[in-house]
């Protein structure tokens, strides 16, 4: 490091994106026959053309390149791959091809994951996740994506959020496949621990020297009421499920109850190169005798600043302190950290500049104490349909139009330009957002 404020060399500055996000017209998967619902997505929205990646993503690498980025996070989109089972679309895996080309083109290092919440509508008639096959199905995915551009991607997520997916679709049971149960759940999370350690494995089998992870969803959970033993016992419930529990099998391979009684399965240890943290927000925890809800209700700090709101109420509240208390807690495990997402909706753009410069100066200040962190990839470049929130939520360092697909880049654009450029937090943005020149708060 050339300065105190500088990171190292080689950090990685990136944006993070999925592809029924960005692509557009992505109509064999779950997701797209969901929106169709009356009532399913906020007023009635649906991702349609999304963002036009399918047509001319080139366009907006462009932007990467001209923001100063030399990462970008991105997924495929496994019911384009595979349109009916057993059956691989080479124009798909080509367009994918060529897509990895263009960013490597720009100077910008791809890195691909394998899902990110959507599955084939065939995979979905066949119970999807809840079916054991889909470690075998989900695998042989793996393979032919491997074999066709493995040669251009070092870096791979095989699972986007997991356990967010997990809880949206079989705890919450407000995404499909809306299965509300306890017991269908932790089949579930067998099943995705199982199809990672199976796709983490044919990575490796085809690229020795790959790195391999997931994207892991990280919340920081305190006890609402500090002294209250119930609060204090539903916010380590979920870090135990939410944390303990995928963390020990995919590094020691030990599946804890309520997966299994400690026996260690060899197919399941060390399946992460290194560890990939999505970060949004704490949560305080107050105890409630309702099972269905893991015995708990999450909710913010008062007084905290909080983000633009989605459906369900705020999305995040400002907290960068957060983010390095995951990040210690992860130090132990030895392994390098890369942040995979972190950002916030924030349409005028009064909120991210100021919210950016505070979670890179934290980061800034772990890896200045010996934190192993890599990276940091936004979420995202530009705007893009949120799942059930539809077009509501306004995460992008440009601003999309929708329906006219016109692109204009915001402040933080601008802002998150110059510190991927210099590789550092210039003295001058640390004072402008209250940071101090030493980059304290």
């Amino acid at each position: 490091m050339t300065g105190t404020r500088a990171f190292p060399a080689g950090f990685r500055w990136g944006t993070a994106s999925s592809s029924h996000q960005t692509e557009g017209n992505n109509q064999n998967n779950q997701w797209w026959r969901f929106e169709q619902q009356p009532g399913a997505i906020a007023f009635g929205q649906r991702s349609g053309i999304a963002c036009n990646w399918w047509a001319n993503v080139e366009a907006d690498f462009d932007q990467m390149a001209q923001l100063g980025l030399n990462a970008h996070r991105l997924s495929l989109e496994w019911s384009r791959i595979e349109p009916r089972p057993g059956e691989f679309d080479e124009v798909a895996l080509d367009r994918y091809r060529a897509m990895l080309t263009a960013l490597h083109e720009r100077g910008i290092q791809p890195w691909l994951a394998l899902h990110h919440f959507t599955n084939p509508l065939w995979l979905e008639e066949m119970g999807g996740w809840e079916n054991p096959a889909i470690v075998e199905q989900f695998t042989t995915y793996t393979e032919k994506v491997v074999q066709h551009v493995g040669d251009l991607c070092g870096h791979w997520l095989t699972i986007n959020e997991p356990l967010v997916y997990l809880g949206q679709g079989w705890l919450r049971g407000v995404w499909p496949p809306h299965h509300p149960n306890l017991l269908l759940a932790l089949r579930v999370y067998r099943h995705l621990l199982y199809a990672h350690a199976g796709a983490y494995h044919a990575i490796h089998n085809a690229q020795p020297d790959a790195q391999v992870s997931v994207a892991k969803a990280m919340r920081h959970f305190d006890p609402a009421r500090p002294r209250h033993l119930g609060d204090q016992w539903a916010a380590r419930l979920r870090r135990y499920l939410f944390e303990d529990l995928w963390f020990s099998a995919t590094l020691d391979g030990r599946l804890l109850p309520p997966l299994g009684i400690g026996q260690v399965d060899p197919q399941l240890a060390n399946t992460l190169d290194f560890i990939g943290i999505n970060y949004y927000a704490r949560y305080q925890v107050t105890f409630t005798p309702n099972p269905a809800r893991l015995f708990g209700c999450e909710g913010y700090t008062l007084g905290r600043e909080l983000s633009d709101s989605s459906s369900r109420g705020p999305y995040s509240q400002f907290d960068p302190d957060g983010l390095g208390i995951i990040c210690r807690r992860l130090q132990p495990y030895g392994k390098p950290i890369y942040i995979t997402e972190h950002g916030l909706p924030d349409q005028d753009d009064d909120q991210r500049p100021r919210w950016l410069v505070a979670q890179l100066t934290e980061l800034h200040r772990l890896i200045r104490d010996g934190a192993d962190i890599r990276g940091y990839f936004h979420w995202t470049l530009v705007d893009n349909f949120e799942w059930n929130d539809g077009w509501t939520m306004h995460f992008g360092l440009i601003d999309m139009d929708p329906i006219t697909q016109i692109r204009t880049p915001r402040h933080s654009a601008t802002l998150y330009s110059r510190i991927a450029h210099a590789n550092a937090l210039p003295d001058n943005l640390l004072a402008r957002y209250g940071m101090g020149s030493s980059g304290e708060k």
